[in-house]
């Protein structure tokens, strides 16, 4: 059985360039000093919890480019089940960029806050809220407007 994805709805770059510059600077400023890796995997994971295949497509792309290995694409989306296969600073980080995504499950548990404030000093932090922070904006245009992956 062959599925179609949905037409793509509205290009925001074309429709709204101010707002689309304004949130690839955001985002560009958020990333700024964070660890490269850590970025990107947070970055698949709140995608992958918000069913944005383009912003998976575009972030595990950007993974592999910066030495990322297929193994730990693979099983991001079990992390907790993976046992050592990431860091504990990757494990706190994506542990708060489901906390953060997933705000219908309530606040973000200050256990969860304080675990990744053991692993990243405030600075870091700062960014690495603003990085969850500004991919699941990203992932809420993509799939409010249909942005599919790119081909191959």
């Amino acid at each position: 059985m062959t599925t179609v994805a949905p037409l793509a709805r509205l290009d925001l770059l074309a429709h709204a360039p101010d707002v689309y510059r304004a949130m690839a600077a955001l985002d560009k400023a958020a990333a700024e000093g964070l660890d490269r890796t850590v970025a990107e995997l947070v970055k698949i994971r709140a995608s992958q919890l918000n069913h944005c295949a383009f912003c998976l497509d575009m972030h595990t792309r950007d993974a592999r480019a910066v030495g990322e290995s297929e193994q730990r694409l693979h099983l991001l989306g079990a992390w907790e089940e993976a046992g050592s296969l990431y860091t504990e600073k990757e494990r706190a980080a994506l542990a708060l960029t489901e906390a953060v995504t997933v705000l219908t499950d309530g606040f973000v548990p200050d256990e969860v806050y304080a675990r990744a404030a053991e692993h990243f000093d405030e600075p870091e932090l700062a960014r690495l809220i603003a990085v969850i922070t500004t991919i699941n904006a990203w992932n809420r245009i993509a799939v409010s407007t249909r942005k599919g992956p790119a081909p191959d």
